[in-house]
């Protein structure tokens, strides 16, 4: 399971009631949450998609710590995706963290902390492992599309592959898919085989091939069933062209993706200029995408601040109900438009006991009403 916390909703420039772009998604280990909740919130590592300034701030009404933080992702250099980065990373040090943390950016990322770092007398206490999403893509056998593995644990492990996309300069979408394992023994069989609980069924539990005091050799695939729950979130950096997610969104949960504008507002926009292309999606264009390639699940972010946060699609005033009806004229999935610190869970796993697709994403609210 994945949860889904939005920290900035808005493009380009802070609004009153939304920060800019920044997306935090925790990986909940379905097999492990016990009873104590509590205490599972203290472990549950999380990434950071994009680090708009002010995220860090954000991040103080949420239950989120920079030191169970394992992964940013920056889709791009504009400043209201990476902008708060520095800051964030000077708190994580502050702070006292001092384990390793993965960077997946544009190669341009690196030259703007190294420029910090060398003006302000900024010190890491803690590894940063920066991969640069140009040099992945480069690679021999990418194939225009990269992907990088992590694992959490043994048994819990995710994939983020990265697709180019198109905007104003060089934009990305990731895909991030959580993969969780879990080997569950058989003692049912074992009992029946004549084969008492000891520390055998641990070895076999691990994977080991034993043999008992009488002399019989146990293989651990005829009493260990592997199970395994799969959950994928594509999120998208600023794109004008949702189609080049096709491939990215097949099979996935739920796609994250800006609607800037409403087609009306698009055009007029691009009407009086010309000459510049914005290179960002209407909720119409993506709507349209969404329904074609059978998206059934749609989060749209990224507003522009001339959006108020009210749904009214009868007021004058351009508001979250234009978007809405935008996107609905062309899309009948289930849509969402987030607002800063909504929280969904997106539970891929929900098919095994008869979900469809289109019932593995969940809205829990927002933190601004309680702390989750």
């Amino acid at each position: 399971m994945l949860k889904l916390t939005f920290l900035g909703t808005s493009a380009g420039v802070p609004t009153k009631q939304r920060n800019v772009t920044a997306l935090a998604i925790e990986c909940l280990n379905s097999y492990s949450l016990g009873t104590n909740q509590q205490q599972n919130k203290k472990s549950r590592p999380w990434l950071l998609i994009d680090c708009g300034e002010g995220t860090q701030h954000q991040l103080l009404h949420t239950k989120l710590s920079l030191h169970q933080l394992h992964v940013i992702c920056i889709t791009h250099v504009h400043g209201d995706h990476c902008y708060g980065l520095p800051g964030l990373l000077a708190s994580a040090a502050i702070s006292g963290r001092t384990s390793p943390l993965i960077l997946i950016a544009p190669k341009a990322i690196a030259t703007l902390l190294d420029a910090v770092i060398s003006t302000t007398e900024l010190h890491f206490p803690f590894a940063i492992n920066f991969m640069a999403i140009e040099g992945l893509l480069s690679e021999p056998d990418s194939k225009n599309k990269a992907q990088v593995t992590i694992s959490l644990d043994n048994q819990h492990q995710l994939e983020i592959d990265i697709t180019l996309l198109s905007h104003r300069v060089a934009s990305y979408g990731f895909g991030i898919t959580q993969i969780i394992s879990r080997r569950s023994l058989n003692t049912d069989k074992l009992v029946a085989d004549n084969i008492p609980a000891s520390e055998l069924w641990g070895k076999l539990q691990q994977g080991q091939d034993v043999m008992t005091a009488d002399g019989r050799k146990l293989r651990s695939a005829d009493y260990v069933d592997n199970e395994s729950q799969l959950t994928r979130v594509v999120v998208a950096g600023d794109n004008d062209t949702p189609e080049r997610l096709q491939a990215a969104v097949v099979g996935a949960d739920v796609l994250v993706h800006e609607a800037t504008y409403t087609s009306d507002v698009l055009a007029k926009i691009q009407a009086k200029n010309p000459d510049f292309d914005l290179m960002h999606s209407s909720a119409q264009l993506l709507g349209r995408f969404a329904e074609q390639v059978s998206v059934k699940n749609l989060i749209m972010t990224h507003f522009s601040a001339r959006y108020q946060g009210f749904d009214n699609p009868n007021s004058s005033t351009p508001n979250m109900g234009h978007i809405r009806l935008d996107a609905e004229s062309v899309y009948q999935g289930n849509l969402w438009l987030a607002a800063d610190f909504d929280q969904y869970l997106v539970n891929g796993a929900a098919e095994e006991v008869g979900d469809n697709i289109g019932n593995r994403v969940q809205y829990l609210g927002s933190t601004r009403d309680h702390k989750k």
